[in-house]
């Protein structure tokens, strides 16, 4: 699943979500206007003619230092290794992919970059991808198509890069057998290479969205002979138009430009600033508010992270001007294990039961940072239709408990036994829990809220044997890709119990093997049909959908080119250039 740097909210503190993953749009913030933004769906997906140069920014200019502060840290640079959203933005300045993501009205697109976007067998089990000529490292010297294969042979060492994505230890051919060149050496029948310039993946089983995996770091070419293993983090071979200049782990990170990156041959990245310097730990709320402030080198600053609720009322007159909006590729959900909840009738009367206006408040969501939710694939997702609306499922209301209680009551299951977990440690939870609980009651539920300690909770919200029925993880997804692909099968096939990333709990086999069918679709075939499944699986109220997440995040007055990257929610630094 993709990662997200932070816990988002204390309701989902315990979950390992994602992304690096897509969405949609983002508002482009010199806009001058601070409305909240709405989230819009993605209309395109893919362009195979893309060529660079990129198109420059209007207004642009080159030069200076670009700031960039956060409160938390990356928590690796080796790009086989990464798969948080802040490492995976800050790599699209460092490394170069077979393709990429260009961002057009405010929308993702999938480009070419290092290849083209691929063609696929007719059995689709291998992908030819050709690789351009002449693009070089920061040390001068050429990227060959063998440091690409050495790269994704690399990926399968998971016992050392145990963080990055995993798709393809299932995907590619023997990929459940190779461990990686550094115990099986450099024979591995998943990847091959043909003449200079053709990189060929065979593949287990059909993998039709493989051209927006290879836009992940793990995919950057790496020289063999210049793998350090576990300290290539400290200093990986750039090929994006910036290099590491200086480094200290968990403390900060200074970009230079890399003199071998060629703009010609680069169809999404611009080199504006002279340098990019990020400077993690400080306390989130006091930068943020130095920001917004933009009192001296701070104009030229951006903080990556959401936009804390007590700074939203200064954000009037210029000051609306300093927030970057858009979206980000996450759903947050109440799960319901169906293998304990069978009867849908008890599962309908959860949902009516549920006082969402009540529980957003109290998670402190806001029209800046997330959006009522009605489906489960969001609407940065192409082919996702905002259907109507099941009843009580819509993500608002004040829930009608006594609604819910004749259905108990009209199905035989009054005093019905529902539980979960919480952070019996945080008060934010605590407050969630009791208000879920409060209404549970007065629906007719039993209701058995057990807390935990921070520490614990992960593990307890992981373990699908555990004596509860509620709320399991994951509490909610972000897309590692923006298809449907990345979300329908990860989540309701049966398979996701075992996998641990189950929503509902599902153990359906004729659903399987639709939801099979459609992943053998070329993209843009199965695009709808993902749509229709999203629908059919919400009329069986298996998981309750909460809010879809946004991206608010505040830069500096002297800050051009503010626009987000909604595949991980972050503000998208390729744009960025300093205004003076």
């Amino acid at each position: 699943m993709a990662r997200r740097f932070k816990v988002a909210v204390a309701a989902t503190a315990a979950v390992a979500l994602v992304l690096s993953g897509c969405g949609s749009p983002s508002s482009n913030n010199d806009s001058g206007k601070a409305d909240t933004g709405k989230i819009s769906a993605q209309q395109s997906a893919t362009d195979p003619n893309a060529k660079g140069p990129a198109p420059e920014v209007p207004g642009s200019r080159k030069g200076g230092t670009l700031i960039v502060y956060a409160q938390t840290t990356p928590s690796t640079f080796d790009p086989t290794d990464i798969y948080y959203t802040d490492s995976n933005e800050i790599g699209k300045l460092l490394f170069r992919t077979p393709t990429q993501y260009a961002i057009r009205n405010g929308q993702p697109v999938l480009v070419p970059d290092l290849t083209d976007l691929g063609t696929v067998s007719s059995d689709q089990l291998s992908w030819t991808f050709k690789m351009q000529q002449g693009i070089k490292y920061e040390d001068g010297t050429e990227v060959k198509v063998e440091d690409l294969a050495y790269a994704i042979k690399r990926s399968f060492a998971h016992d050392i890069y145990a963080n990055g994505p995993a798709y393809q230890l299932s995907y590619f051919k023997d990929g459940d057998k190779y461990k990686g060149p550094y115990t099986d050496g450099d024979t591995f029948a998943g990847v091959a290479t043909q003449g200079t310039d053709t990189l060929i993946i065979n593949l287990a089983k059909p993998f039709s969205d493989l051209p927006f995996y290879l836009t992940f770091p793990l995919f950057t070419p790496i020289p063999k002979a210049k793998d350090t293993k576990q300290d290539y983090k400290n200093r990986p071979l750039a090929t994006g138009p910036y290099a590491f200049d200086q480094y200290t782990a968990g403390t900060s990170l200074t970009l230079k430009k890399n003199p071998n990156w060629d703009a010609n041959t680069d169809p999404v990245r611009h080199q504006y600033p002279d340098a990019f310097s990020f400077k993690w730990g400080g306390e989130l709320v006091s930068t943020q508010q130095k920001v917004l402030n933009s009192a001296g080198e701070d104009a030229n600053a951006v903080q990556y992270e959401e936009i804390d609720a007590s700074l939203i009322p200064q954000l009037t007159g210029d000051k609306a001007n300093q927030l970057i909006k858009g979206e980000s590729p996450c759903v947050y959900i109440l799960n319901i294990d169906t293998r304990k909840v069978t009867d849908i009738n008890v599962r309908k009367a959860i949902a009516k039961a549920q006082p969402w206006d009540a529980l957003s408040k109290a998670n402190g969501n806001n029209d800046y940072t997330s959006e009522p939710a009605s489906t489960f694939l969001p609407p940065g997702v192409p082919g996702h239709t905002k259907y109507t609306p099941f009843p009580d499922l819509t993500g608002t209301g004040a829930g009608d408990p006594e609604g819910a209680k004749k259905i108990l009551t009209d199905a035989g299951k009054l005093g019905f036994e529902v539980s979960w977990y919480y952070d019996n440690s945080k008060p934010i939870s605590q407050q969630i829990s009791n208000i879920r609980a409060d209404a549970m009651t007065k629906a007719g539920f039993k209701v058995k809220a057990i807390g935990v300690a921070t520490a614990d909770l992960r593990a307890k919200v992981s373990d699908y044997d555990a004596p509860v029925n509620l709320n399991q993880g994951p509490r909610g997804w972000c897309s590692d890709w923006p298809t449907g692909s990345s979300w329908i099968p990860v989540m309701f096939q049966s398979k996701a119990i075992a996998e641990g990333t189950a929503w509902g709990f599902l153990q359906d086999t004729a659903l399987d093997k639709e939801i099979e069918d459609v992943a053998k679709l070329p993209t843009n075939d199965a695009t709808s049909k993902w749509a229709a499944l999203d629908q059919k699986i919400m009329g069986q109220y298996v998981a309750l959908p909460w809010y879809y997440t946004k991206m608010a995040v505040l830069v500096g007055t002297n800050v051009g080119g503010t626009v987000g990257d909604a595949t991980v929610g972050m503000p998208y630094l390729l744009d960025m250039y300093l205004k003076s």
